[in-house]
């Protein structure tokens, strides 16, 4: 029994163990090995190195995003002329990545708490949101008579074209900042070269100036698909995408924004299907004191919604991901070794001479008398 248990730590100390190798000349089996081995290389070196960047960590950036608006818009409803500047038509004026440009309106002015008759052509106790019925019929109207902010709002025609088509010419500012905390890299989308005098004077184009952070909201509603006139009669929203999308491993004044224009709703005619619920618009209300009577001037806003989005995915040579991604390759090769096995013993004509030549089979009664003779001798 010592002699077995020293044996055995002989064994395993002592001695090494090397799988059985078969060199099989089949053209068949030798063309298919060899052809998976080439699909799992293209594999490996195509689309895990050099399009998923296998050999680099990524991280997403932490962001800021500040919009400022400039322009004048000019209106001459009735006689009654009017400058709109940005504190007029920008809401809200905080400079946030989500604002809306009033460029249509319906105007309701000198409302006061009251009685009056709604707006609509038969009379009838149902709620239209005007205000509380007081179960009083308007002959002369043939509508209800509400307790209301009054007049009431008419908003069943809306300016046609739109009031501020000015707006077009409006410029937006959008100044972004972002931070990769795995890289410790902050960049901003005032990169090398964009300096104040070059602000002053640039206007973004996609092709002449692609990294001027100012654009023209006419140029906006261009690029995001929509016509200008269309989505400022009733409103819509832009999607204005700020994408970084980084390589470290090459200099860091590379690194660059690109600006991207989505149209996500607003033109019926064009790419909005909703029918139901076209454009975009809100109310709000300036009150004030006449005398000692409140009233209030009530705005219904048709305007463009902008939301300012930034994309960010930063990359950079990491010898973990490398290694592991090499590591998994090198696993995949052993596909082809089970697909060649499994031709050979399974589907070759000659396949039960290959199992032979690749399997070696033992006695085990045989081994078992071998082991007593062995221990009788000793």
């Amino acid at each position: 029994m010592k002699s077995q248990i020293s044996s055995a730590l002989s064994d395993f100390f002592f001695e090494y163990e090397t799988p059985r190798q078969v060199l099989v000349r089949n053209r068949r089996v030798g063309v298919v090995c060899r052809l998976i081995q080439l699909g799992v290389l293209a594999y490996i070196i195509g689309w895990v190195f050099i399009y998923e960047k296998g050999y680099q960590s990524s991280d997403t950036a932490v962001s800021s995003v500040f919009s400022k608006m400039k322009g004048v818009g000019y209106t001459n409803v009735n006689g009654a002329e009017r400058v709109w500047d940005v504190a007029d038509y920008v809401f809200p004026p905080q400079g946030d990545s989500s604002f809306v440009v009033m460029t249509n309106y319906i105007i309701t002015e000198g409302q006061k708490m009251g009685t009056c008759p709604e707006v609509g052509e038969i009379c009838s106790y149902m709620f239209l949101f005007q205000g509380q019925l007081t179960g009083v019929c308007v002959p002369a109207n043939k509508t209800c008579e509400v307790l209301a902010w009054c007049p009431v709002e008419n908003d069943h025609n809306i300016p046609d074209p739109p009031l501020l088509m000015s707006a077009e010419n409006y410029t937006l500012f959008i100044k972004n900042s972002v931070t990769f905390p795995l890289f410790q890299v902050t960049r901003s989308n005032l990169v090398e070269g964009i300096d104040s005098s070059y602000i002053r004077k640039c206007l973004h184009d996609p092709e002449k100036a692609p990294l001027c952070p100012i654009f023209k909201l006419g140029d906006i509603v261009k690029l995001s698909g929509f016509n200008f006139e269309t989505i400022a009669k009733e409103g819509g929203a832009i999607g204005i995408v700020v994408d970084w999308t980084c390589n470290l491993d090459v200099d860091i004044k590379h690194c660059k924004p690109k600006y991207n224009f989505h149209g996500l709703y607003g033109n019926p005619g064009e790419t909005d299907k909703a029918r139901a619920s076209v454009g975009y618009n809100f109310r709000y209300a300036k009150h004030y004191l006449d005398g000692s009577v409140q009233k209030r001037t009530l705005l219904k806003v048709f305007g463009i919604r902008i939301d300012i989005i930034v994309q960010s995915l930063a990359r950079k040579f990491d010898i973990i991901p490398t290694l592991t991604a090499i590591g998994s390759g090198v696993g995949i090769f052993g596909v082809a070794t089970v697909v060649c096995d499994l031709v050979l013993l399974y589907l070759l004509p000659k396949r039960e001479f290959y199992k032979n030549m690749k399997f070696k089979y033992t006695d085990t009664q045989a081994q078992v008398s071998s082991t007593i003779a062995y221990e009788l001798r000793t």
